[in-house]
This record gives C-alpha cells, structure tokens and sequence, in this order.
C-alpha cells in the first residue's frame, strides 16, 4: 500500500470552482482499486467545515502565516481528508479565492503557502502517526509544498509530484514577501521561483518537485512550446524526463446517465434523448427546431473561446441550431452573452452555475462545444461522450486527446466520436458548427456518432494505474 497525500486548494462535491476540484475528488477512489491510500489535505473553508465530520487535531501551527492553525482529519462525501482548521486564513465570505468584490484576496499568497507548508510539515512529522510517502501537490496553491519538503530536510524520504492542471494560473507575490512566506533566499534565482522579477509558487513546484504531471499528452507537449507555455516551456522543457501527460477522467458514478436522478430514463436510446431534450427545451424556453441542439457549460473567459463562439453564433443559428449556455466569468462576456440572448430567440444563456441543470443540459443537448484557445485536458466533453451528447471541440490538448474526429477518415473506420476543429478561429469553429448541422440531418450517420460516443472509455480506470505506477516508482526510489 504507498500512501499519498493529496494537497489541493478545492475537491468535489465539498468545494469546487472547475475541473482541479472534480479531479482531487474522484482520484481517491479510483487509486484505491491500485493499492494506494490517498487523504487529502483540504483549507477549512466554511462549506468544507459545515459538511464534514473533523476529529481532535492531529498537527498543530501556533503561527500559521499570522493565526494558529490545527490540521484535523475528517471524513465527508466518501473521502478520507486532513482539514486546514485556520480561520484567520479560510474563514471568510465570497469565493474560496476572491472577496466579495470580486478580486483576489490580497493574501492569497499566504492562504495558499499555508497550505504547501502544512503538506510538508505533515511529510516530515507525520499527521496522527500518518506518514506519507509521496506528496501530491496540485497547482501552483500546492507548489510551494516541494521547497518547503526540501526546507524541512525531509526530501529524501518523502517525495513529491506537481499537477499542472492550468500553467496560465502562477501564484504570484511580489519578492519582498520572501520572508514573510518563509522562502530561502537560495531560492530567490531564475533556476528557482524567481519569475521575471515576481515569486511564481507554480515555479516553484516545477523546479523542486521531484516529478511533474500534467492533464493529458498533448499539453504536456504543448507546455514545452512558447505559444502555451506561458513563459514555463524552458524550465519545462529542462525538465522533459520528468514531466507526464497523464490523462484526466470523469466519476462515471456522478456522471452516470442509466442512473442519473435529473433525466429521464432509458437514457441509452434515440427515443431517450428525445425526451430529455423535448424537457430542456421547455424548461429553457426555447423555441422548436428541426436542427441541433448545443450547449455550453463552461467558464466565460477568452481561453474558452467564448467571444469566438459568439462572433459564429449568427450563422449558427440562421442554419436552423440553437443553443443554450450556463456559466460565469468575465463581466464583459457574461453582458455579450445575455445580449445576445435578446436578440436572438434560438439562444438561452443562464449565468452562474447549477449542477442539476448542467446534467439536465448535458442528457437534452445533442452536441457540447468546447472550442477553448488551449485546454489542458477539459471534463465537458468526457460528460458529453458518456451521455451521448456529441463533442464539438478544438484541436489542442485534451481536447485532441479524447475526442476521435468525424471527418472521412473517422467516419469510414467507424470511430469518429466527434468534431474537430482547427486552426483555432472564429471562422474555423463557425464551419465546425455548419458540420455539425450537416451531420445532424443524417439520421444514420448521427446515430453512429452518438452511439460511438456513449461507448468511448472515459473514467480513471487506465489513468489511475499511471498515477500508481509513477508513485511507487518514487517510493521505491
């Protein structure tokens, strides 16, 4: 048995802004079929304290960052967790990493040290006569974890992995917190943490960890490029034997659509979707149509390609689609997208994010778009494969990893599961959606399509034993 701590700053369903948190959440159960006992340390924001069952402290911090700080164990939602209980750190209003108002918190940077130092701490000393033997750390919240590992003189026995699950994300802080983020003055180099003049805590994880993971094979070659590298490919590309592309899976438990509470059932039918898609329409007024049916649940940011989506939408829906979006973002974004909704009856856009729906949206649609700019692995399409819901994607990371594209090629070998697009433009993504619209009016070839998808693997079954096998590699180092 190789015991792992998993150190993350959000795991699903206990608190979760994207896909890092649905990926922490679903890996202790997937690695526990391979041997591997994974808990996983977790800041005691509000809603974790409120849903989970938290013991007597197994490691206490008189001055965690400028507060004491108790790591408690506890159990919630299945998985077996070590609770940051810091409230002068975690307890506070608004989202886990902004205020209120809408920005950072201004001490995220010691919110998220607090984190990495307690991980390393629970790697040298143990937690309740618990002692890891490979840390995994997730982003750049986790990425201090690493040095701090090396600070306490307990590397040798302890080892450590970094997930870069978004590069674009770094955790920066201005130098003249070294100190108050107990950071080596060694460390202060470009060899090290140093990032053009500022403290990059996903630096950090990438020169010390001792491997680096990231969310699928495609954008771990892309990292090492300048165009998604995010000025990480060099000391990435230094780092190339050990850096991994291991592929992200869903919880095909929580994404499961024979068992499904919010759809209607069988599922795994034309006649099913039908009916799914007939309640979707209802409840999200839109009009009937002959044509498909598309959604978006996503974030509103440019990286997912949503002002390139809105410059298509027009020729879209003039080819007799509509579509329906759930997500929030970017102010600017979140008004084009509810103007948009004005003027156009075929489009329904809900912003904010509602787990229900999104499985209401995903059984009902007949396609999912995820036309990203870059995308380290992304889970909408896998939810979309495994209820049917055909994937219309950009050719870059995961995206290209997990979707077969139903061009002639595809299409003649039985093996397309979905549309492909690229370059990534708003042109190529409208031709994509003219695609999509011209596959849908074939009734036999939709079918297959829709029919290949539900088959396509997409849990942690294969990528779980690569996880393992790359622990136990370190452990026996």
């Amino acid at each position: 048995m190789i015991r792992v701590l998993s150190v993350a700053s959000e795991c699903a369903p206990l608190v979760k802004t994207g896909g890092l948190a649905d990926v922490t959440g679903a890996l202790p159960a997937a690695l526990a079929e391979q041997d591997v006992e994974m808990r996983v340390l977790l800041p005691g924001y509000p809603r974790v304290m409120a849903a989970v069952e938290a013991g007597d402290p197994v490691l206490v911090e008189e001055d965690l960052f400028g507060g004491p700080a108790r790591v408690r164990p506890a159990r919630g939602a299945g998985l077996d967790l070590l609770v940051i209980d810091a409230p002068h750190l975690y307890d506070r209003p608004g989202a886990i990493y902004l205020g209120p108002d809408g920005r950072d918190w201004p001490d995220n940077p010691e919110r998220f040290a607090a984190l990495s130092w307690l991980a390393a701490r629970i790697g040298a000393d143990g937690a309740g006569g618990w002692f890891p033997q490979v840390l995994h750390c997730h982003d750049w919240q986790g990425g201090l974890a690493p040095l701090y590992l090396r600070q306490a003189g307990a590397s040798g026995r302890v080892k450590s992995v970094l997930t870069i699950h978004n590069v674009a994300f770094h955790g920066f802080a201005p130098e003249d917190r070294l100190e108050r983020l107990r950071l080596p003055r060694s460390a202060w180099q470009p060899e090290g943490l140093e990032y053009y003049g500022r403290i990059s805590a996903l630096k950090a994880g990438c020169v010390y960890a001792d491997k680096l993971t990231t969310v699928s094979p495609t954008y771990a070659r892309e990292l090492m490029t300048p165009q998604f590298g995010m000025g990480m490919e060099g000391v990435l590309r230094q780092r190339r034997a050990d850096l991994s592309g291991i592929l992200n899976g869903i919880d095909t438990a929580v994404w499961d659509p024979a068992a499904d509470p919010q759809i209607a059932r069988p599922y795994d039918t034309p006649a099913g979707k039908v009916a799914n898609k007939a309640a979707l329409v209802a409840e999200l007024g839109l009009p009937e149509g002959e044509g498909p049916l598309a959604v978006v649940i996503s974030r509103l940011t440019e990286q997912k390609g949503l002002d390139m989506l809105l410059w298509a939408l027009s020729r879209y829906l003039e080819g007799g689609g509509r579509l329906a979006l759930l997500g929030t973002g970017d102010a600017g974004l979140e008004r084009a997208w509810q103007d948009a909704a004005v003027s156009n009856p075929g489009l329904a856009v809900r912003i904010g994010y509602d787990e229900a729906l999104s499985h209401r949206m995903m059984a009902g649609a007949d396609a999912i778009l995820v036309p990203s700019r870059f995308e380290p692995c992304g889970l909408t399409q896998l939810y979309g494969l495994r209820y049917g819901t055909v994937p219309v994607v950009a050719l870059t990371g995961g995206l290209a990893d997990t979707v077969i594209a139903a061009n002639d090629a595809g299409l003649r070998a039985g093996a397309a599961t979905g549309l492909q697009f690229h370059p990534v433009s708003a042109a190529s993504l409208a031709d994509a959606l003219e695609r999509l619209c011209d596959l849908y009016r074939q009734p036999d070839l939709w079918d297959g399509l829709r029919s290949r998808a539900m088959r396509h693997p997409v849990g942690w079954e294969v990528s779980a034993g690569q996880y393992a096998e790359l622990y136990r590699g370190l452990a026996a180092a």
